[in-house]
């Protein structure tokens, strides 16, 4: 039995505090990994470079769709290069589509987004996909190019058909601080009839911070809130949760 916590999805490299206060947190709350993604030119070095220092950090290499403008050739090689001399870092992502904010260049983020899908096969990493009001985009996508990365939808937002459409292919959800707010029934009906062997755990940190801290920045010592909730739901134990989250994580990272 597993019983510490992971972290699959925590922009550590954003906090204001250290990220020795921030490891000291998870250890409180018996979070024990964290996965660092990394969403601009920027900051895949830093990514990196956290990752590497600290042992149950790890890291991914990835560009946010907003930032698709941004993406060259020379990037690309650039992640290629970090993803092949780092051992820390165990995903591509995160990668994806967003319709939320503005949808004048989806053409591009489609383009980017399979660029990064073959990267991560060619590198043979689980890819990690950011999905904001682009559910059937991004389903096709995968269902097209990805040869034979593993797959994640984090911070995953679609109905329990579409998530049943996504475990059908073998790919993975993650939930994470939503699934405490009152009103996101949504992802409560996702938290209870997901299979567990799909189910990863993760905060989105600072953002998305789940009850009883919402408001406050988020931490990954938080995802402990959302095992509790998504055990509620279920009606099963807090340490099924654990147990069965933490091993998917391993498993699909792996860490």
């Amino acid at each position: 039995m597993k019983d510490y916590l992971i972290d699959t999805h925590a922009h550590i490299d954003m906090f204001e505090e250290s990220v020795e206060e921030t490891l000291n947190l998870m250890s409180e709350y018996s979070v024990k990994k964290a996965v660092i993604p990394a969403v601009e030119i920027g900051t895949q070095n830093k990514v990196a470079e956290i990752a590497s220092n600290y042992e149950n950090l790890y890291g991914m290499i990835g560009i946010f769709p907003s930032e698709a403008k941004t993406y060259t050739i020379e990037f690309e090689t650039e992640m290629e290069k970090i993803a092949k001399t780092n051992k820390k870092i165990v995903a591509v992502g995160e990668i994806g589509l967003d319709y939320y904010w503005d949808k004048s260049f989806i053409e591009l983020q489609k383009e980017v987004f399979i660029k990064q899908i073959k990267l991560a096969n060619r590198l043979n990493l689980p890819i990690v996909v950011h999905d904001r009001e682009a559910h059937k985009d991004c389903f096709d996508i995968i269902k097209s190019e990805n040869i034979n990365s593993k797959v994640l939808f984090h911070c995953f937002s679609g109905s329990v058909e579409f998530m049943e459409e996504c475990v059908k292919e073998g790919w993975y959800i993650a939930l994470g601080g939503v699934v405490t707010f009152k009103n996101a029934v949504k992802m409560k009906n996702v938290a209870r009839e997901i299979p567990l062997d799909k189910l990863l755990l993760e905060t989105d940190s600072p953002y998305l911070t789940p009850v009883p801290y919402r408001g406050k920045p988020n931490k990954p010592a938080y995802v402990k809130y959302v095992a509790e909730e998504i055990a509620k739901i279920r009606q099963i134990s807090v340490d099924e949760i654990i147990n069965t989250t933490t091993e998917n994580a391993e498993r699909f990272f792996g860490i």
